[in-house]
């Protein structure tokens, strides 16, 4: 403790002299003066960790002081001793961001307090944070023994997401290791578990299915609209749980969340399938069969995600909802800024959809781009820039004028997202499709332990591309490449965001109903 040095600012210093024994012996240096000017001399010319400081003294007062301190050493912790209770002092101090606001008189361990509080703070929340995922690690780890059912493997999944979160600030990098060897473990076996049942979701007439990307707009999204006067979706493409619950923490500033709904991402976890299944309300082929001017598959050239507001009209008709209804999808800033500039346009919509496209043209721009690659360097990383677009943009605005109008909000995604690290080797003929986490042609040649193979795409809903067209699935957290020139096509896409494979982070992802605050 010797190396915490605190200042001791009253025009009683003296006596407080018991109190500054009680810290000494404690292992605290504690340095004093008994006026406002001292303290910002000895401010200036010291690094003190912490200062407490007397509110009510003669010539500089206490919050005087303070303004000065915080000036020059704006992240010095200032905790304000005052005999006054009225509530302005406190306010005061409280803008001028004290750490903590003390009531005199005040005994030893109350001091004592405080500076824990505001001094071993992060190390406490640390080794507290530690001890109980420790503990947790072993429920999870049974657990995964265990699991059997699509509602378990949500649950464990958000139990490994919260954990991720809580124990990203902390600095014991052994325990982030063994959190990331059970997300590991976790996703292996989440792999078997697709493979033995997703076949069965697909064709299942029962209710013991997840819901999924085709019956997510009939079975979640559109009972919500019909209970409420106006309704603003919003589809943020490629949206992971982690980074929903980081954004969340905005959003329940301007709206109290009512419901939250995980559900599955239909295979391939991509844009083109999985979000063209939302708004049209069936799978893949499904959508070639009854709409082949609005389909298109791997191989055909064009957008693959341009017909989602026709899709969306369609599934309306055939569920036979009048609804006024409302499709913008932004991908650049100035679309989304005209958008909520022109927000109160909207208010008389039963349904406005909002497809915002940025954090999927994120996970693109890591691969393509080195600044981005250095500024989403890992999941923690990629998270912090997600956050960072999300309070600086449009989208927010729209969101609090959402607000100010009484609509309710629904967010959800399309699709999560995962870090792939190993590569698995695949040959296929020349028209066999691009993504990196999953694939489609003829003649596929792959490691069988690696993926997930459909003979016959029909099985889970999918259009065949040619006679004898087969997918493979990616599991985990591998991505595919060929083998020619492999060695600098695995240097390139190592440690990119992909989607389209199997894993939790892809399959599993959110749809959250709030209501205004």
């Amino acid at each position: 403790m010797s190396d915490i040095n605190i200042l001791w600012v009253d025009d009683e210093i003296d006596i407080l002299k018991p109190h500054i024994i009680f810290l000494e012996k404690k292992g605290y240096t504690v340095s004093t003066c008994n006026n406002g000017a001292d303290a910002i001399d000895m401010c200036d010319e010291n690094n003190y960790d912490i200062v407490f400081l007397d509110e009510n003294m003669p010539g500089l007062s206490g919050l005087e002081t303070l303004t000065e301190i915080k000036s020059k050493r704006a992240n010095l912790p200032v905790v304000m001793i005052t005999k006054s209770e009225e509530e302005y002092i406190m306010e005061d101090a409280i803008g001028n961001k004290i750490a903590d606001y003390l009531i005199k008189p005040v005994n030893p361990n109350q001091i004592l307090l405080s500076l824990k509080k505001n001094l071993d703070h992060s190390r406490l929340v640390s080794e507290k944070t530690t001890s109980n995922y420790q503990q947790e690690f072993r429920k999870i780890a049974m657990d995964l023994a265990m699991v059997n059912s699509y509602e378990e493997w949500i649950e464990i999944y958000q139990k490994l997401v919260y954990w991720e979160l809580e124990l990203e600030n902390i600095s014991d990098s052994g325990m982030i290791e063994i959190l990331e060897s059970q997300k590991q473990e976790a996703n292996s076996l989440f792999f078997k578990f697709i493979k033995k049942n997703y076949p069965d979701w697909i064709h299942s007439k029962e209710d013991d299915v997840p819901i999924l990307s085709n019956t997510l707009f009939k079975n979640v999204i559109l009972p919500e609209v019909k209970k409420s006067k106006g309704t603003l979706l919003v589809v943020v493409d490629n949206l992971r749980y982690d980074q929903f619950n980081i954004l969340e923490k905005t959003i329940t500033k301007y709206y109290k969340k009512e419901e939250e709904i995980p559900y599955f991402s239909i295979l391939p976890t991509a844009t083109q399938y999985a979000r063209n299944s939302i708004f049209s309300g069936l799978m893949p082929l499904e959508m070639e069969q009854k709409h082949p001017n609005y389909w298109k598959n791997d191989i055909d050239e064009g957008g693959k995600n341009l017909y989602e507001e026709e899709f969306l009209q369609e599934q309306l008709k055939r569920l036979r909802v009048d609804l006024k209804a409302e499709y913008y999808k932004i991908t650049n800033l100035k679309s989304g800024k005209q958008l909520a500039d022109n927000f109160n346009a909207i208010k008389e919509n039963d349904l406005t959809v909002v497809v915002y496209n940025f954090v999927d043209m994120l996970s693109h721009a890591k691969t393509e781009m080195e600044v981005i690659k250095e500024l989403a360097s890992d999941d923690k990383a990629y998270r912090s820039l997600s956050n960072s677009w999300f309070m600086n943009s449009p989208l927010l605005e729209m969101i609090q004028k959402a607000q100010n109008l009484g609509l309710k909000l629904i967010i959800t995604t399309d699709h999560g997202t995962i870090n792939a690290k190993v590569p698995s080797k695949v040959i296929g003929d020349k028209n066999i499709s691009s993504n990196l986490r999953y694939k489609t042609g003829r003649s596929l040649s792959y490691e069988d332990k690696e993926v997930y193979a459909v003979k016959n795409p029909k099985e889970i809903g999918l259009p065949s591309i040619s006679i004898n067209s087969s997918f493979i699935f990616a599991k985990e957290d591998y991505f595919f490449a060929y083998p020619n020139n492999f060695n600098h096509f695995v240097k390139y896409y190592k440690n990119t965001y992909q989607h389209g494979g199997i894993s939790l982070e892809e399959m599993i992802i959110p749809c959250a109903i709030f209501v205004p605050k």
